[in-house]
């Protein structure tokens, strides 16, 4: 069976279980448990915690997993991502009071809190920067008050925590985060199994993305149609049966899916439709 570690709490926990459960696997009914066998799609999962997750994968006891970014870098472990997901997205951002630095480059000798600390000791080396790095659990917005640090480096959503706390971001983004898919750095890429589930999830993401447009136009626009919905491939056509009309299908992304329905009813066409794709494979 293909052994695969979910997390079992958190942001990234409920986004995981749907999405699997969209691509057609059978997912954990009460939160208690911590592992489940899908014997109709030959696959185990574990459910385990985010940050545990890269190290579960990399030792290889576990084929592949779900977890962030972050958490996968923050680590070190011996994994690499293979498929982002699109959800829980974040930025991790440096934090101070107004006037102490203005980037990374100001931070020399100085002390940076996180409770990401090889993110941020990655991060400050990747720049040349000899600065300190003090790892605390949980929010770490009052380290500076408290005279633990000059610095944080934190996950950054509105900011409003942190102008709360007398505090602005500086710089440039740290990185920018979401769930991945990951696996150990080396395996075999092309395993039947793990390319089977791979493209279930990228199944998922097309099927979010886009929506099924169906409309009829007279055969002379067609070609101005054809060009606002040109599809993936190309889009289907048929005829009516009335002389002089076509139907015509294809795949449009979602958040242009009004505004193409716009352009098409200005050039004549009619009976113009959109439905959800619940699946698909490209």
């Amino acid at each position: 069976m293909l052994r695969i570690a979910v997390p079992n709490k958190g942001s990234l926990s409920g986004p995981a279980a749907e999405m699997l459960h969209e691509a057609g696997y059978q997912q954990r009914r009460e939160s208690k448990e911590l592992r489940i066998v899908d014997p109709e799609n030959d696959v185990e999962f574990f459910y385990l915690r985010p940050r545990d997750i890269a190290i579960y994968v990399s030792s290889g006891q576990l084929d592949i997993g779900i977890t962030g970014r972050d958490l996968l870098i923050d680590s070190g472990a011996n994994a690499e991502e293979i498929l982002p997901l699109g959800f829980a997205r974040s930025t991790f951002r440096y934090a101070t009071k107004p006037g102490t630095a203005n980037g990374v480059e100001d931070l020399n000798g100085m002390t940076v809190a996180t409770s990401y600390e090889g993110i941020v000791a990655k991060h400050l080396a990747d720049n040349g920067i000899d600065a300190s790095v003090v790892h605390l659990d949980g929010a770490v917005e009052t380290a500076i008050e408290l005279g633990v640090a000059e610095v944080i480096a934190d996950v950054v959503e509105t900011g409003t925590s942190l102008r709360n706390a007398g505090l602005a971001v500086i710089g440039e983004p740290i990185m920018k985060s979401e769930a991945v898919v990951i696996r150990r750095t080396g395996t075999d890429g092309e395993e039947p199994k793990v390319q089977q589930f791979l493209r279930r999830l990228q199944g998922v993401l097309v099927a979010r993305t886009y929506v099924m447009m169906d409309y009829d136009c007279r055969v002379e626009e067609l070609e101005k149609a054809v060009a606002l919905t040109p599809g993936l491939e190309s889009p289907t056509v048929s005829p009516l049966h009335n002389e002089g009309w076509v139907a015509v299908r294809a795949m449009v992304p979602a958040k242009e899916a009004q505004r193409i329905m716009d352009d098409l009813y200005d050039i004549g066409a009619r009976a113009i439709l959109t439905t959800a794709i619940h699946a698909c494979r490209l």
